[in-house]
């Protein structure tokens, strides 16, 4: 359980959907989780893993077959969606192009019978919060997709709700535009103090905007944490190989001291790695090493031994594709200066040293 005080609490949620042939499909298992007042909150995963659902059944568009969904500490599971203080930001934006940016933003105000003024006052402050006083007169057809997801928005946050739900909003952006809403993103949930609930597929839109992650799997949650927590300190095999790019070693386990244990990898090394909180891992385990948590090294002073495949340069950084001597691959990202790179000629022999504590112990 969180410190703070919850917006969202999932409790022993499952939704099983029937087809029209007698068949069924469980998108979520049992899902329980709790979101804190004022928290960017992202479910992250594949397509199909569940995340969609949760949030249809968070907003209302869906009814849970178990499991309570608690909004303050009341149940809610069962209230139709208007009965909810909570707001959804779809993918299609949803505007009414027909109508100018002000009237979009104001149009949900319209329909809850707010006094004309109030909507006014309103709809004015949401337009300088996504700043866009200049285009309120426009039509929505003649702005830019940017511009759209921003009054979608402000449409969404004019009410004030206490929950703003957002199912991948940023997917119909292009990668510069995305990178620029990504930070327009987490600048507003801070000015509001909003909770915000964010589904996405995108690893690196989870790491950038959110305070917390829940990663999903098979419709069932599989680690929740921080961004650091969860990159850093993967849990299972599924979460440290859906967040970025991973090494995964055989080792055997020699002892464990807290959240440390001491292994021994396939080639006879030992080192220390971290162990997830509670594990209790015995016998032949999985370590996991970031590739710019290793680094290339002498045979005197390597943990691994093995030849270079390929060196492949990105711009920022350069990723060494090494055969280890037991047959395991293993890449090693090198960050690029501006002087001259090391000669790396494939077929080289080249030694890799991973340092205590860079390697994670795994729960499968």
């Amino acid at each position: 359980m969180p410190a703070g005080k919850l917006a969202i609490e999932a409790r022993g949620i499952t939704k099983v959907f029937h087809g029209a042939g007698g068949g069924s499909f469980k998108a979520l298992d049992g899902v329980s989780v709790a979101i804190r007042e004022n928290e960017f909150f992202t479910l992250l995963g594949p397509s199909g893993c569940g995340k969609t659902t949760l949030l249809r059944l968070i907003a209302g568009f869906e009814y849970p077959d178990e499991g309570e969904i608690l909004l303050d500490g009341n149940d809610i599971a069962l209230l139709a969606p208007h009965q909810r203080p909570v707001n959804t930001v779809f993918q299609s934006y949803a505007l009414f192009p027909h109508m100018t940016v002000a009237q979009n933003i104001g149009f949900g105000l319209e329909m809850l019978g707010r006094p004309r003024s109030e909507i006014a006052a309103r709809t004015d402050e949401m337009l300088r919060l996504v700043r866009m006083e200049a285009l309120k007169d426009r039509r929505t057809s003649q702005i830019s997709g940017g511009q759209q997801q921003r009054v979608a928005l402000a449409r969404a946050l004019a009410p004030q709700p206490k929950v703003l739900l957002l199912d991948e909003p940023l997917s119909a952006l292009d990668y510069k535009l995305r990178k620029e809403m990504q930070i327009e993103l987490k600048r507003l949930q801070h000015e509001t103090g909003i909770t915000f609930i964010f589904v996405t597929h995108d690893q690196e839109e989870a790491l950038t905007m959110s305070d917390r992650i829940a990663v999903m799997s098979g419709g069932s949650i599989l680690q929740v944490g921080t961004p650091r927590d969860i990159y850093d300190r993967p849990d299972k095999r599924f979460v440290a190989d859906f967040i970025g790019e991973a090494n995964f070693l055989p080792a055997q386990l020699r002892s464990t001291n807290g959240d440390q244990a001491k292994v021994t990898l396939g080639a006879g090394a030992e080192i220390l790695a971290g162990l997830p909180h509670g594990a209790q891992p015995d016998g032949k385990i999985t370590v996991m090493v970031r590739p710019e948590h290793a680094e290339i090294a002498d045979a005197a002073d390597a943990t691994l031994s093995g030849t270079l495949d390929s060196a492949v340069y990105f711009g920022t950084d350069t990723h060494l594709n090494i055969r280890l001597s037991d047959g395991t691959n293993f890449v090693v990202r090198r960050q690029n200066g501006r002087s001259a790179e090391p000669g790396f000629i494939p077929g080289m022999p080249v030694g890799v040293r991973i340092r205590d504590g860079a390697a994670q112990v795994l729960r499968d």
